[in-house]
């Protein structure tokens, strides 16, 4: 397997407030991917700081927030830029549209892009099945999934059963650092559910230190993140509702 004979190496960049950015880098080819890049500084002092040449920049969706460096990267290094086919008259730097189904390449390790629309119209997510990685944006979070700013709470709930149906040992990448105030509202949603405080415990012991709660698994979030587990997509609606103005 491929991915048991040189994994990809993930890096994790924090952007903006809260954002994060991941780097893969399969040290077989040289080739290099950053996804969701928020901003380009940043990237561009890892690729530096570690000799690496990026070959490729994937977008799970439009948000400036996962966009914003496309320009800077594309005019420092000239490499093209993957993105939604669904959302390319919002994302200017695309070069490739993909669609439910397309292959992606770093090296020997092929991501299968899946279409997961709600937060946006035409978000994706990248899934390595061999490597067992999940490259998320904002539909899949730990503990918590993105704000239905275009979609519906039905298509949110069918997004959730297509990442329930992975792996548990599936690492799941998500665009930001929301599991403390994620896992807060878990606790309200599912008071009786010992594994979301036990989760906690950790959470909230980590972030005192300064420490990233991501990435999570897929097991992990089966046992305690409360839109994968909604039992509905109206169940979802009203926990996505809830969630929308829950001060905790």
């Amino acid at each position: 397997m491929a991915g048991a004979a040189s994994p990809i190496e993930v890096v994790r960049l924090p952007a903006l407030s809260d954002n994060y950015v991941w780097l893969l880098h399969d040290p077989a080819s040289g080739e290099m991917v950053v996804v969701d890049p928020a901003e380009a500084p940043p990237v561009l002092a890892a690729l530096a700081e570690r000799g690496w040449t990026l070959t490729a920049i994937w977008n799970t969706h439009w948000h400036g927030d996962h966009t914003g460096g496309n320009a800077g990267l594309k005019e420092a290094t000239g490499v093209p830029v993957f993105a939604p086919a669904a959302e390319a008259a919002k994302i200017p730097t695309l070069d490739h549209g993909l669609r439910e189904g397309d292959t992606l390449r770093i090296g020997d390790h092929v991501a299968t892009v899946l279409e997961v629309p709600a937060h946006t119209a035409g978000h994706i997510a990248f899934h390595f099945a061999e490597d067992a990685l999940l490259f998320s944006g904002d539909m899949l979070f730990a503990m918590g999934a993105g704000r239905l700013f275009e979609g519906t709470a039905a298509q949110m709930y069918a997004a959730m059963r297509r990442f329930e149906a992975l792996p548990d040992a599936t690492q799941v990448f998500c665009g930001h650092e929301y599991t403390q105030s994620n896992g807060r509202y878990a606790l309200a949603a599912e008071p009786d559910n010992a594994a979301v405080a036990e989760r906690m415990v950790e959470v909230d012991r980590l972030r005192a230190a300064g420490a990233p709660t991501v990435p999570t698994t897929i097991g992990l979030e089966r046992a305690t993140n409360p839109f994968l587990r909604a039992s509905s997509p109206e169940e979802l609606a009203e926990r996505r509702q809830a969630k929308d103005s829950f001060r905790g």
